[in-house]
């Protein structure tokens, strides 16, 4: 696996590369050898915390997990623990949905399914109507409802908006157009 690591407002020392090197070295096995794979790593300082962001594109589908601890090799240990087990959960799904395929970019022969894991299934769904607002307004609805997030008809954008509470407390929106 060929690795990036980029510090944001931290510098990234050959012992942080090292660590993480060897850490990223746990999802090997997880990747066919004759595939080159990209992994890129983002470490942020903000305040006390470290957040180490992992992204690992394949052809078919991108693995991706975060994690912000005090300390940076804690943050580091995490979000690998989190990669695999986003390939445990989704060994299934990944073999179903392309077992077709003659070469699939991750090796499933080492991921044992675990019996506590269920399977991720809709259990509900709901109709909203909605009526045409602006950002303001869709923010004090979200608001009064006390939801993370606000699905409405953007009068501003002539799309259909989500409005979403980020971690660090502000506020995002995704247009569909």
């Amino acid at each position: 696996m060929e690795i990036s690591i980029r510090g944001d407002k931290v510098t990234v020392t050959k012992s942080i590369k090292d660590y993480v090197t060897e850490k990223l070295g746990r999802l090997d096995k997880y990747f066919d050898a004759d595939k080159k794979i990209k992994a890129s790593v983002i470490i942020r300082v903000r305040n006390n915390e470290q957040t180490v962001e992992v992204t690992v594109p394949t052809n078919r589908f991108t693995l991706r997990a975060e994690e912000t601890h005090a300390d940076l090799y804690a943050a580091i240990d995490l979000v690998i623990d989190k990669l695999e087990r986003q390939i445990r959960k989704n060994k299934t799904k990944l073999d179903t949905k392309y077992k077709n395929l003659i070469h699939l970019d991750i090796n499933t022969d080492f991921v044992v399914k675990e019996d506590e894991e269920e399977e991720t299934k809709i259990v509900k769904r709901k109709n909203v109507d909605s009526k045409p607002m602006d950002e303001e307004e869709a923010l004090l609805q979200m608001d009064l409802l006390n939801h993370d997030f606000f699905v409405f008809k953007n009068v501003d954008e002539e799309c259909v908006s989500v409005m979403y509470k980020r971690r660090d407390g502000n506020y995002g929106i995704i247009n569909v157009k």
